[in-house]
């Protein structure tokens, strides 16, 4: 029996950071599994540099078929600059299109939604409620709380009307699972009975480096003896990146390198005017980015002080796997300041704060071989607990919980992923999907 599943993600591959890497996995790991026919409603690809890519220009609404997924896109407005309104603009545009324009298939077994996205978590929730199946959001990002930490303009007036359009999606769901346990009581709080949460980490998904740091070094023109300071991802309001500015032009020694894109970045790069020690990189081709990650010295991950729970950065799971060590410029107490004590792999400094932040890379500069140890414990943490096969399976099992409306982990005819067992057969073992995305 095949099971049919839509999985409502704005966000998709091509692109590749994000959210978008984790959705396509998934989707991509059920239709590998030959049980499954897997549709994906999308938006148009955009993110982290927040403008549609040039492929999709013009285009309101399109179906691909990719690695044996059906996609149907609709288009959506891409706000270039974050406010309050400007976002408001762009959940109600996916909201609109995806309830004009459905996506053209027979009736689904089960629907998961990918969160942050408001807009998707309703129309999961209306397909689930107008087909009577199981309805399954993932919840990435806590907008409501991420409305009112993230430091969008008018975001304070806006997070009580999100967190009532987020607490009414999570209540209509089968299960809901959260990517961290930080989550769970903000989830709960929302009227969510706590039984229905599972906790469904995010995983690696990228591979391990391959070359010599020392050539990725001489290629990305970093001279030996400088420390290198890199911030891999988005660049956005709740990031915070001016402590890393801040630390660049307080040590000019310190080179510091901004990888990526996102809708700060021009506001940084004008704040970072005349600095030579800093430097603004386009995002690395997927071959290339754990090996531009390990050529760093320091990774750092920073965070405005106001965000305490709202999201557990992805790009740490990418940075473990490089094997450098991490700063981690955030508040105590949330999310990520969890992750990276269970890791081991770096260390938390009190966000926005430039001097504090300088003192733990120095630290780590004046010594190579405790930098060396802490930065090789990541790889080890990925392996054992953020492996693609942990976290795809994790994901099917939450999948297969609600279809059967039975406790995890079953084996049964209607799985995604599992098959029924033979006598005296042991255990199915995950098969997982890995895909270089960066």
């Amino acid at each position: 029996m095949v099971t049919r599943v839509l999985l409502v993600s704005t966000n998709y591959a091509p692109e590749q950071a994000g959210i978008g890497p984790y959705a396509t996995q998934i989707a991509e790991h059920w239709a590998g599994t030959g049980r499954a026919e897997v549709h994906v409603l999308a938006g148009m690809p955009h993110y982290p540099n927040w403008r549609v890519a040039d492929d999709y220009r013009g285009v309101w609404r399109t179906e691909e078929e990719r690695a044996g997924v059906r996609l149907h896109r609709r288009r959506h407005s891409v706000p270039a600059r974050q406010t309050a309104v400007r976002r408001a603009l762009y959940e109600a545009s996916i909201l609109a299109h995806g309830v004009v324009a459905p996506p053209r298939m027979d009736a689904p077994d089960a629907v998961v939604a990918q969160l942050p996205s408001l807009a998707g978590g309703a129309l999961g929730a209306r397909l689930a409620r107008r087909h009577k199946v199981p309805y399954i959001p993932v919840v990435q990002d806590l907008m409501g709380a991420a409305a009112a930490q993230s430091g969008i303009r008018g975001g304070g007036r806006a997070a009580a009307a999100a967190r009532a359009v987020e607490s009414r999606v999570l209540r209509r769901a089968s299960l809901v699972g959260v990517i961290h346990e930080t989550f769970v009581p903000r989830v709960a709080a929302m009227g969510v009975d706590e039984k229905l949460i599972r906790v469904v980490p995010n995983w690696s998904h990228v591979t391990e480096p391959t070359r010599p740091r020392a050539e990725m070094r001489a290629r990305l023109g970093w001279r030996d003896g400088q420390t290198v300071l890199l911030h891999s991802g988005n660049m956005g309001l709740k990031q915070g990146l001016e402590v890393l500015v801040e630390a660049a032009r307080t040590d000019p020694s310190l080179r510091v390198v901004l990888m990526g894109d996102g809708n700060q970045r021009e506001h940084l790069a004008a704040l970072a005017a005349g600095l030579p020690n800093l430097d603004f990189l386009p995002p690395a081709d997927s071959a290339d980015f754990t090996d531009v990650l390990a050529a760093a010295d320091v990774l750092a991950v920073t965070q405005r002080s106001s965000v305490l729970d709202m999201s557990v950065p992805s790009k740490l799971t990418s940075y473990f796997a490089a094997g450098r060590p991490v700063v981690a410029s955030v508040a105590d107490g949330g999310g990520t300041a969890e992750e990276m004590r269970r890791a081991g792999a770096g260390v938390v400094v009190p966000p926005e704060d430039p001097a504090e932040l300088l003192k733990a890379v120095h630290e780590l500069a004046g010594d190579p071989e405790a930098a060396d140890e802490l930065g090789a414990r990541g790889p080890v943490y990925v392996r054992e607990h953020l492996s693609s096969r942990a976290g795809l399976g994790r994901i099917t099992a939450l999948l297969d919980e609600a279809l059967e409306g039975a406790p995890a982990p079953v084996v049964h005819n209607r799985s995604v992923f599992h098959r029924p067992k033979a006598a005296g057969e042991p255990a199915q073992e995950p098969v997982p999907h890995t895909e270089k995305t960066g």
